[in-house]
C-alpha cells in the first residue's frame, strides 16, 4: 500500500473549473482532500446533477476512467479542490504487480455500485418528500456546502419545491 500510495500527486483546481467535460476520457482518479466537486449531464443547457464528491472520497469519473471511454457528463469543481490523484496507466500497472491493490478497487467498485443502485431507487420510487428526508437523513451536512439549486437538481425536483420542502420538514 505505501508504494501504492508514494505514485500519487498533489493536484489542486480552482473553483468553478470544468476538471473532465462530456466527450473527454477520464485519465485520472482523485481521492478528494479539499472541496466540492459535481458531475452533471447537460439538458437543453440545463445541469442535472448525478453526484457530489467531498472529503474523504474519492472524484471523476469513473466509468470513463476504468473503461478509457469517453465521459457522457462533465465534472466540476464547486469550490477550490485539492486532490490526490493517480494516472490510468500507473494505476493498471500497480493492480498487475499488486493483487491487494486490485481487491481494495474491486471492493470500492462493489460498494460505489450498490451506491449508486440504491440511488436509482431513490429516485424511481419515492415522491419528492420521501427523497429530500431520505437525502437529509443521510447527508445534512451538505445543506451548507451546496446551493438549494444544485442540491434540487441532484434530487430531481423544482428548486421551489425543495425551498418549500426545506422550510417545512424539521432538519
Amino acid at each position: 500500500m505505501d508504494e501504492y500510495i508514494s505514485h500519487w500527486s498533489e493536484y489542486a483546481v480552482p473553483k468553478k473549473s470544468i476538471m473532465t467535460a462530456e466527450g473527454e476520457t477520464e485519465r485520472f482518479i482523485y481521492y478528494v482532500l479539499k472541496g466540492i466537486q459535481k458531475s452533471y449531464y447537460l439538458n437543453e443547457g440545463k445541469q442535472h446533477i448525478i453526484a457530489f464528491a467531498y472529503p474523504p472520497s474519492f472524484s471523476g469519473v469513473p466509468e470513463s476512467f476504468f473503461t478509457q471511454t469517453p465521459s457522457k457528463y462533465f465534472l466540476e469543481t464547486i469550490t477550490d479542490s485539492k486532490f490526490l490523484r493517480l494516472s490510468f496507466e500507473k494505476h493498471q500497472q500497480l493492480m498487475q504487480e499488486h493483487r491487494e491493490i486490485e481487491t481494495l478497487f474491486r471492493k470500492t467498485t462493489e460498494l460505489f455500485l450498490m451506491g449508486v443502485i440504491q440511488r436509482q431507487h431513490e429516485l424511481m420510487a419515492f415522491d419528492i418528500e420521501t427523497r429530500f428526508k431520505t437525502f437529509v437523513k443521510r447527508s445534512p451536512h451538505l445543506l451548507n456546502m451546496v446551493s438549494q439549486k444544485d442540491l434540487a437538481s441532484y434530487l430531481r425536483m423544482d428548486s421551489t419545491n425543495f425551498s418549500k420542502l426545506i422550510n417545512k420538514i424539521p432538519i
